[in-house]
């Protein structure tokens, strides 16, 4: 017999037309402004609260709560295409986007999930532009974007996920991408802005590279400029990049493989840095300036920066029983 009334363990969802589509009220409402109850209606602005961009996780289904995570709602609710202008955030948004159009993932996802995908490349595409830096990441997601098109277009059966119409919208926003990053030209700053970096002493410039923290732009600085290469050349460069990057007792094991019983006995630091990054790897925490955690009580997503409305700070009965039964308030754990 068919089940007619309503079902009590839902009473649906609110929808609201956007100019994007049809999104779920509660999915917009993360980062708005919420009114706070009082009385007097003079004072509106100390009765107004933002609610940081946060994402709930579920981690169970029951009988009452079937619940599921979706990666667009996480997108949106956690503010991802606002973030890419945050310096702390960008190069960890942009590495988020690598790993899910790597291996023609794009294709594979919800057409809700690729659109917010897009979007975010192209506002990627828009901060570049505009800041004239970090082109060698927009051209990387372009070419991987470009190439994810080539394939889907040779094959014989089979298309991807979703509607027709939708993927030739993908495929013109594509396009669109890719011509932004063809047209951005690197201008160089007018002769009027003193002091460039050619008129730095060679102290200043040395100074500089001690605060690189990838190797790969220290090399690539390297093939810039003669200056910048006598220096790079220099042991106390690769030292410290070695100690800021690895422990005493890690850098230990390392001299003791090449028969060295202290640091001051070590030659070629380049060689000892590049041994340790492969038998240990980077830490990703040294990446980036910011990145996502997960408070372990509430189970939601969030930017440190930011926080997010925990049940530890709403409940203060909660933080107390925590507190005796010798629970530990560190809540936010980070993901890398």
């Amino acid at each position: 017999m068919p089940f007619i009334s309503k079902d009590w363990r839902s009473p649906g969802e609110a929808w609201v037309k956007t100019e994007e589509g049809w999104e779920r009220l509660k999915v917009l409402e993360c980062g708005k402004r919420k009114r706070l109850p009082s009385t007097n209606d003079d004072n509106y602005d100390d009765n107004v609260e933002i609610i940081p961009p946060h994402c709930h996780i579920t981690i169970r289904c029951t009988r009452e709560i079937a619940g599921f995570n979706g990666l667009g709602d996480a997108v949106r609710r956690l503010d991802f295409r606002s973030s890419v202008r945050d310096r702390r955030r960008f190069h960890y948004i942009c590495t988020l986007l690598r790993l899910l159009v790597a291996h023609k993932g794009i294709a594979s996802l919800s057409g809700s999930a690729q659109k917010q995908l897009l979007q975010m490349v192209e506002e990627v595409a828009a901060h570049v532009s505009d800041s004239q830096q970090h082109l060698n990441v927009l051209r990387g997601l372009a070419l991987q974007l470009q190439h994810i098109v080539y394939q889907e277009n040779q094959k014989c059966w089979g298309k991807p996920l979703g509607s027709t119409n939708l993927w030739q919208e993908h495929v013109e926003t594509i396009k669109r991408i890719q011509r932004v990053a063809n047209q951005i030209e690197i201008k160089e700053p007018g002769p009027e802005i003193r002091p460039k970096l050619h008129d730095l002493p060679e102290e200043c410039v040395r100074e500089i590279i001690l605060r690189i923290a990838d190797h790969r732009d220290l090399e690539a600085s390297a093939d810039a400029w003669k200056i910048m290469a006598t220096l790079v050349s220099e042991q106390r460069i690769w030292r410290e990049l070695t100690r800021f990057h690895f422990n005493q007792k890690q850098i230990d094991s390392i001299l003791e493989l090449n028969k060295l019983k202290h640091m001051t006995e070590v030659k070629d630091w380049k060689k000892i840095y590049h041994q340790l990054r492969r038998t240990y790897g980077l830490s990703d925490d040294y990446q980036f300036a910011e990145i996502l955690s997960l408070c372990r009580y509430c189970c939601c997503l969030f930017w440190p920066s930011d926080g997010h409305p925990c049940i530890v700070d709403q409940s203060p009965d909660y933080k107390q029983r925590l507190e005796e039964a010798g629970g530990q308030l560190a809540l936010a754990q980070p993901l890398i």
